[in-house]
């Protein structure tokens, strides 16, 4: 019955956020308006809200699941070096299961990316 879980991300410039996530993550622009942008990549979409008062109380840190966490790092690290999580600037085995590295923009939004192991094939 559930679909999606949209997150609401909160910033001081809405162009903060439209530069992370369009620029940066290569997502879409599905709409926008003075104050707000819906984008979209693949199965991914999130609200950008522009909102001082909100962007001092909560910077998120956001995790999208993929089936290929090695293309989408060459593509990411191609396309914008400079938003590699410093911490975590490398494709990685977590000692939960599974590989990941993250993106990290100048407010401090984290978007981990990361790939688990098909069934059967904990490694």
């Amino acid at each position: 019955m559930l679909k999606n879980l949209i997150p609401k991300i909160f910033y001081d410039h809405l162009g903060d956020g439209l530069e992370f996530f369009v620029e940066g993550l290569g997502f879409e622009v599905l709409y926008q308006d003075a104050v707000m942008a819906v984008v979209a990549r693949d199965g991914a979409k999130a609200y950008l809200v522009e909102s001082p008062e909100y962007a001092a109380k909560d910077r998120p840190e956001l995790s999208i699941d993929t089936d290929d966490v090695d293309a989408l790092f060459h593509e990411m690290s191609a396309r914008a070096p400079h938003f590699l999580h410093p911490n975590s600037n490398r494709v990685a085995s977590k000692p939960w299961g599974s590989r990941e590295f993250a993106m990290l923009d100048k407010t401090t939004v984290c978007v981990n990316f990361r790939e688990w192991p098909e069934a059967g094939n904990h490694t």
